[in-house]
């Protein structure tokens, strides 16, 4: 999910807060999963769901709530919780020549190489490392752990990395159970000699360490007991040679009789105090030496303390670089010329750790005051620059709005009205191509794009191009419903609809004549007679000559004689008869002749009955078809009646002017009437067809206008 990755440390340090310690601890670095953080207590690291669940807000930062079962977990009353970066550090895309390449994968990309990067920059600014102004030739590459292994690390002349000896620590006078280390100093109380761990071991047994199982693991540093024997034997001699000289004194002095032997005794004694004093000044100077070498170490480590010293064991002022052991405090203590400090930071309770991020500060407000950024939980600052003094600078524009650089900043209260928040269906979308007539339909899980029959199905249309609905309602939610009735038949709130089909079965085609029609008036014994332009309604004397009746001229008038059609004629007036006009039955060629009477007088003609036919009083049938069927001359003046399966072909150059078939489709669907004759109409139309489709329970009649030219009426389209 692409999100904005903040230039923030991955790494949140809390003291336990929240209902028994279970926080919740907010983390403002971004991150793209659950599993992309470790989450310490204390030094234990926990388990993710098992210890602790991760809430993840839109813009990729969040918080950590510790379970039951981690608040329980050892330790149960921890110092801290450390929450650190901790995605996988792996690649899992690859791009493909030719492939996709959208804007949402690369931001994914990008969003975890930046996490990446951040990540090892939170781990290397935990670490030990030169300033950037040291020299080039600095290398802060550690020895060889051979060479490194039980040793302190430190610093050579050149300021590169070394491993020494450990410094060790004036454990005080020796005791069994204590864990010393190498290096440290203890001082064995039955001879007050002084000695230095060799090797690191819990003592035991009993002193002097001379004769302790563990005397190998100590070296002698100061051999006290050695200065003392000096000393005694220095005194000895001492007052040995001044017995001598005594004693000499008193023979001088008893034996002043015997001079020469006085004097000889004199001269001895002189010579063994002599030898005495010189013997006590060469002990003295042994005893001074040691003393003096002690002084020395009793001047700068001063035992222990119930509190800070202003001389040392002497009474002598203090030096520079002096220790004692604080029993109040339990700290080793050393003195810098002008105060006692702290030897060492042991990391327990008032030092302040890195890893806690200032975190264990006793008073967080006097720090801020120390540090000059304000006395309260929001320092306020007229500008900040961020990682460089100039080009960065963070400003307030108004309450709730801040700019970097004079560009306004977007905050988290600006998702939904200034800019869109983050949505995962969203982000599907913008991953889709906007290719042509595709819809974005979603699949159950994702946004996709979809068309055609695709797209239909997922929006309950049907997959083909002919979508079905029961009822489809147009403007209006119910009182303008489309249904269907039955094949090709549609209704309007029940009101059949008029298709093209019907016209010329249902509904009357449009003509211009009808249309002439239409507009006239219907007079009382009017009729409607074509003038050569219009329609027009003519009666009376008018109409008779439009049909030439006029009486007199083109029709007989009245006469009481030619009414009568069921008797003999008489004709008063001669009469000329066309005998080609005349056909009498048993005439072969239509027409007899007439002769006139032999003498004067009356001639009469009895013209025999009429037994010929003269067409159909009906329509006789061809029969019905159930498959395909081509018609034929003897179907002529017949109907053909076409039942389930059954079809119509029109041949072509088969039928002559005049000629005509009726069909009837006796089906429940229409059929199809094939046209292989050159030229085919429906009747009102100009347009050739191939094909036409007669209607269920349709009637169509076929006039052949020649051999290749057809015109076809009834409930055709």
């Amino acid at each position: 999910m692409p999100i904005q990755i903040n230039n923030v440390s991955r790494r949140a340090v809390y003291a336990p807060t929240g209902a028994g310690g279970a926080g919740p601890y907010s983390f403002t670095f971004e991150i793209l999963a659950a599993g992309d953080i470790a989450v310490y207590k204390d030094d234990v690291l926990l388990t993710l769901t098992t210890h602790y669940t991760v809430s993840i807000a839109a813009n990729g930062t969040g918080t950590v709530t510790i379970t039951a079962t981690g608040l329980a977990l050892a330790p149960v009353s921890p110092a801290q919780y450390a929450i650190v970066g901790n995605r996988t550090i792996a690649r899992t895309t690859d791009y493909v020549t030719g492939g996709d390449f959208f804007a949402n994968t690369l931001n994914d990309e990008l969003d975890q190489q930046t996490i990446f990067a951040q990540q090892n920059a939170e781990g290397i600014e935990r670490s030990l490392k030169a300033p950037q102004t040291d020299p080039t030739s600095i290398s802060m590459t550690m020895p060889r752990a051979s060479a490194r292994a039980g040793k302190v690390l430190s610093f050579d002349a050149n300021g590169n990395p070394a491993a020494v000896d450990y410094i060790g620590e004036n454990r005080g006078n020796w005791a069994a159970g204590v864990a010393y280390n190498q290096r440290d100093i203890a001082k064995d109380t039955t001879n007050d000699n002084i000695y230095q761990v060799l090797t690191p071991h819990t003592s035991a047994g009993s002193l002097p360490i001379t004769t302790n199982a563990d005397s190998a693991k100590w070296a002698l540093l100061v051999n006290a007991a050695a200065a003392n024997a000096s000393a005694v034997a220095a005194a000895a001699s001492a007052s040995a040679a001044s017995t001598s000289a005594s004693n000499a004194s008193t023979s001088a002095s008893n034996a002043s009789t015997s001079a020469s032997n006085a004097s000889t005794s004199a001269s001895n004694a002189s010579t063994s105090a002599s030898a005495a004093a010189a013997d006590a000044a060469s002990a003295a100077s042994a005893l001074a030496q040691t003393l003096a070498a002690y002084d020395n170490f009793d001047d700068r480590y001063l035992g222990t303390k119930a509190s800070d010293p202003s001389v040392d064991n002497d009474g002598n002022a203090l030096v520079a670089g002096a220790l004692y052991f604080d029993s109040t405090t339990g700290a080793m203590k050393v003195y810098t010329g002008s105060a006692w400090v702290a030897a060492y930071v042991s990391g327990g309770a008032g030092v302040l750790q890195a890893a806690n991020n200032l975190s264990d500060v006793s008073s967080t407000t006097t720090a801020r005051t120390n540090l000059g950024v304000g006395t309260g939980d929001s320092p306020q600052f007229t500008a900040v620059n961020i990682g460089n003094a100039s080009d960065t600078t963070v400003t307030r524009v108004s309450a709730g709005v801040i700019a970097v650089e004079g560009s306004n900043v977007l905050l988290a209260s600006n998702i939904g009205t200034t800019v869109q928040g983050y949505d995962a269906q969203l982000a599907d979308i913008a991953g889709l191509t906007p290719t042509d007539n595709n819809f974005i339909v979603g699949n159950g899980t994702n946004f996709v794009a979809e068309s055609g029959d695709t797209a239909r199905t997922s929006l309950g249309v049907g997959s083909g191009d002919s979508p079905q609905f029961t009822a489809v309602n147009v403007g209006h939610a119910s009182d303008t419903t489309v249904t269907r009735v039955s094949a090709g038949v549609i209704a309007v709130e029940g009101s059949n609809v008029l298709m093209a089909s019907n016209i010329g079965s249902t509904v009357q085609a449009y003509d211009a004549q009808l249309a002439d029609i239409a507009g006239l008036t219907p007079t009382d014994n009017g009729v409607v007679i074509g003038n050569g332009t219009n329609f027009v309604v003519e009666s009376g004397a008018t109409l008779k000559t439009s049909l030439g009746l006029t009486i007199g001229t083109d029709v007989q008038a009245y006469d009481a004689d030619t009414a009568k059609t069921d008797v003999v004629q008489t004709f008063t007036a001669a009469q000329s008869f066309n005998s080609g006009n005349l056909k009498l039955n048993g005439s072969s060629s239509g027409a007899s002749t007439l002769n006139a009477a032999a003498a004067a007088g009356t001639t009469t003609i009895t013209l025999p009955s009429q037994t010929a036919t003269l067409g159909y009083i009906n329509i006789p049938p061809v029969g019905t078809k159930t498959g395909s069927y081509t018609l034929a001359t003897s179907d002529v003046g017949e109907y053909v009646q076409v039942s389930t399966g059954g079809s119509i072909t029109i041949p072509d150059a088969t039928f002559a002017e005049g000629d005509a078939v009726s069909i009837f489709n006796n089906t429940t669907g229409a059929i199809t009437i094939t046209c292989t004759i050159t030229t085919a109409y429906i009747a009102g139309t100009d347009t050739d067809k191939a094909t036409v489709s007669l209607a269920t329970r349709g009637v169509a009649t076929i006039l052949f206008i020649s051999g290749t030219v057809c015109v076809i009426t009834g409930n055709v389209s």
